[in-house]
């Protein structure tokens, strides 16, 4: 009798929003203000979220299928609250109860803050896919960290340096979060590992430095279901906290040492490993995170009775990058030490439960770990990963000579006296093979510094790898991983490309974004811009096509209707105002709403070239400079936005914000080209700001050099809401240009073939860049002159472009100007842009990820669709 249902009438919404406010809060009705209003319907919504919650639970285990579990170090969720209530249905309802309480919903809902649990697209992707699997009815659980200060909160000095400066997304708490304090599992560091000799492989562990992980859960709710799936965070906790009798002694700092290295494992995402105590940290995170989850995991399925040798049929564990792999020689832990299953059987239970997603073929974005520092901090784990090297368990090490003695292993079978190859699919890094041919025993001796392949770890511990874009997946097979394709064979290596939640990113990203009227009277509104144009247009319920985004293809048949053109550049016009007027309101600066919006936001990093983009804002600015005023007058006003932050550690990423700030100050106040080109960096990029910025671009840049980005996913974010895209042929940008035909994208620089040689002449026969490109030579001669400040500061950065080259800007500059001016003269035929737009949207459907996350249910994961009733 005392079970409650949903909240779904106006009346029973209020009356929630009420009782939250007098009694979650402890607060006067009639004092509360937005914050507190805020929260309040918050909790009233996930009331709801969590009936819906605890039916999927008891559903999936009725149903007692398999189910798959997501690791990601990130998940970039934005703003729950407009997500929840359009999921569950309820926005028009709960909007009409609030404003009978005397708020109104865009009010309360600018007082959220982006949960800090992320940074960029690898745990903006894990959001997407949390949001499809509930969507799609899929069961799947994702694990991730509570992080109390998230990455950071950037700053802009008045020099124009990122400084960082801790993220208190926590402060007003977190109402979209519930505690589970009977959820707690603990984890160990550092300590000793003894093997048993019985032959088993069993090792014990004992000592060291035991921390608590606590649970807090957040509801992921589906759309148009009552499927609600959980995204699962740890905190980590001191196991033993406060030490009362330092305290008494007078050593305040040994009272308090053991609560502040465990709460430290969690306070912060990515902490700076340029230290020993960085690094560790890290590592620590990592262990923690994998450890706490896959207990939990073992304990769920424990549930079901079933017998340990069955775990494979009932679960599968998906690795996003390489941050989670050390859940491989975890699980071999937990088999064989504590549930005494024998080693051969333990390995084929761990290779049918992991799949591992690769996101880099970067050289130095491949996770590696020092092996004194695994030892120091893991000892079994740095025991179990010797065992298993390079595959099975056929090694065996002396660690008091540090020499491996080796049996000859599957890959020795396989490709005899190939000793080069053994060395490069070796576990361990820095491993030399000094031997005789016919040798009958091998020996590895190792030099120093030792470090494990974690990306090496996670193929082999896992039954299927795949990358997130056709060409990304293609140099995983021929690069990075080629040893272990001619090995495995090319089944175990796939394709799973990217894809984004069209709730987020076209229907919430237009409803946040009303008319311009209804931004500057804070008033909220039905939104009438590309998300009811689209439901208008197509004549279906905005659910239908939400769900199956091929549905917009239909778009097409309207591409040559006036009227229809007319209000899809409407809508993109009422967004540009938008985020003019929030850019007047928030920074202080004016926008010109007539000037094409060109947008690139993403973290900074080389690769990436955010330096390309304003090198060629100032080559812009310099031509400009150079014209008569009649010539300028021809010239196709244009607005460069920037946004993304700079890891704190990585010196020439921030030294390219700082010439991108400055290089907007002076441009944004010359008289003679204000009125043609301006420049902004936004500080402090989320997803909340990028819900802002991608529907009011007119073109996107994603200009990474050829081969180096994985795929990408702001790029489909853009194309989705009417952006065309400037890019390089790399990553998803292929298959987008596949889809939405060549004539609607902007292609330059050189192809991911050439890359190599090129880089290869840089080294051994440079080229001097005046003679490679003289307007390149001089953009970064007027940078050296100070014309953009202190010259001096910008020569380390400047010097990566000089000498080496290895993004490859020198060769790339020229196409990419050309390709600027290509997209100013499709521009200036606004009917022929529009649509351009209009294409672009109607064939986004392939880059759902719904339609991803559905790829990874049936082709790797094994699971089905539940729906809960």
């Amino acid at each position: 009798d005392g079970l409650r249902s949903l909240d779904t009438g106006v009346p029973s919404i209020t009356r929630s929003i009420v009782n939250h406010v007098q009694t979650s809060l402890g607060r006067q009705a009639h004092e509360i203000d937005d914050l507190g209003a805020y929260q309040a319907a918050s909790l009233s919504v996930r009331d709801n979220l969590i009936i819906n919650w605890n039916e999927t639970q008891l559903h999936y285990s009725r149903t007692a299928g398999k189910r798959a579990y997501y690791l990601s170090l990130e998940f970039l969720m934005g703003r729950a609250l407009d997500n929840a209530l359009l999921n569950l249905g309820l926005k028009e309802e709960y909007t009409e109860g609030v404003n009978k309480l005397g708020f109104n919903m865009e009010d309360l809902l600018a007082q959220e803050r982006d949960a800090g649990l992320g940074n960029g697209g690898l745990g903006r992707l894990a959001a997407c896919y949390l949001d499809s699997s509930a969507s799609q009815e899929l069961p799947v659980w994702g694990y991730g960290l509570r992080y109390k200060y998230g990455i950071f909160q950037q700053l802009i000095s008045p020099e124009g340096q990122q400084l960082e400066a801790p993220d208190p997304w926590l402060e007003h708490s977190n109402p979209w979060e519930l505690p589970r304090i009977d959820v707690t599992y603990e984890v160990r560091f550092h300590g000793y590992a003894e093997r048993l000799n019985d032959g088993s492989g069993r090792a014990i562990w004992e000592g060291g430095q035991e921390v608590l992980a606590v649970a807090y859960d957040v509801p992921i709710p589906g759309l148009n279901t009552r499927n609600t799936n959980n995204l699962r965070l740890w905190e980590s906790k001191p196991k033993r906290g406060f030490d009362l009798n330092s305290f008494n002694a007078g050593d305040y700092e040994r009272a308090v040492e053991s609560s502040n290295s465990a709460a430290a494992i969690t306070s912060v995402l990515y902490p700076n490993d340029h230290t020993t105590f960085g690094k560790e940290l890290r590592l620590k995170q990592q262990y923690f995170w994998t450890a706490a989850s896959l207990a939990d995991i073992m304990r769920r399925f424990k549930n079901l009775g079933r017998p340990i040798t069955e775990f494979p049929q009932y679960v599968s564990i998906q690795l996003n990058d390489t941050h989670p792999t050390l859940a491989v020689p975890e699980l071999m832990r937990v088999l064989v030490d504590e549930e005494d299953v024998p080693w051969g059987v333990a390995w084929n239970i761990v290779t049918e439960t992991f799949f591992f997603t690769n996101h880099t073929v970067l050289p130095e974005a491949l996770e590696t770990w020092p092996v004194p520092l695994m030892q120091h901090l893991l000892p079994r784990h740095m025991q179990i990963i010797f065992d298993i090297n390079p595959f099975q368990n056929l090694v065996r090490h002396n660690y008091a000579s540090r020499v491996r003695l080796i049996i000859p292993t599957a890959v020795e079978r396989k490709f005899p006296e190939d000793r080069e190859r053994l060395a490069r699919m070796s576990l361990i890094e820095g491993i030399t093979i000094p031997l005789p041919k016919n040798s009958d025993l091998n020996i590895f001796s190792e030099s120093v510094p030792q470090n494990v392949r974690m990306a090496h770890l996670a193929c082999v511990g896992s039954r299927k790898v795949n990358g997130v874009a056709e060409l990304h997946s293609d140099l995983v097979r021929t690069t990075i991983l080629k040893d272990f394709v001619e090995f495995y064979g090319i089944s175990k290596f796939g394709n799973v490309t990217n894809g984004i939640t069209p709730r987020r990113w076209l229907d919430q990203a237009c409803s946040s974004t009303e008319l311009l009227t209804a931004s500057l009277n804070h008033k909220y509104q039905c939104n009438p811009g590309l998300s009811k144009l689209i439901t208008k247009t197509l004549d279906i319920e905005k659910s239908v096509w939400l769900k199956d985004l091929t549905k917009l293809e239909e778009l097409l048949d309207f591409v040559e209707d006036e009227d229809f053109r007319e209000d899809w550049a409407a809508v993109k016009q009422a967004n540009k105002e938008r985020l003019a007027h929030h850019m007047q309101v928030s920074l202080g600066l004016k926008v010109n709403t007539q000037a094409m919006f060109d947008v690139q936001i993403k973290r900074l990093h080389e690769y990436k070239r955010q330096t390309l983009n304003i090198l060629g804002v100032i080559h812009r600015y310099l031509t400009l400079k150079s014209m008569t005023p009649k010539e300028r007058e021809k010239v196709i006003p244009r607005n460069v936005f920037f946004a993304g932050k700079a890891a704190p550690g990585y010196y020439i990423a921030k030294l390219t914000i700082r010439l991108i700030v400055n290089v907007a100050r002076v441009l944004n106040a010359d008289p003679d080209t204000k009125d043609y080109l301006n420049v902004f960096f936004l500080p402090d990029y989320s997803v909340t700001l990028a819900e802002v910025l991608i529907p009011a671009s007119d073109i996107s840049q994603h200009i990474s050099t050829a081969g180096t980005e994985a795929s990408g996913t702001s790029n489909m974010k853009f194309c989705l809401n009417g952006g065309l895209l400037l890019g390089t042929v790399d990553g998803a940008n292929i298959e987008i240009a596949e889809e939405v035909g060549p004539s609607n994208v902007f292609f330059f620089g050189h192809l991911t073939p050439a890359v190599e040689d090129l880089r290869y002449r840089h080294m051994y026969h440079p080229v001097p860049v005046e003679k490679k490109s003289p307007a390149l030579a001089r953009v970064l001669n007027e940078i050296s002159a100070g014309l953009f400040g202190d010259g001096g500061v910008y020569e380390p950065l400047l010097n990566t472009i000089r000498q080496g080259d290895y993004y490859l800007i020198t060769d790339d500059f020229d196409s990419y100007i050309e390709a600027l001016r290509m997209v100013d003269e499709a521009y200036n035929d606004r009917t022929e842009w529009i649509k351009k737009s209009i294409r672009t949207t109607a064939k986004m459907g392939k880059f759902s990820s719904d339609r991803a996350i559905q790829d990874y249910a049936q082709e790797y994961w094994n699971i089905e669709s539940t729906k809960v009733q």
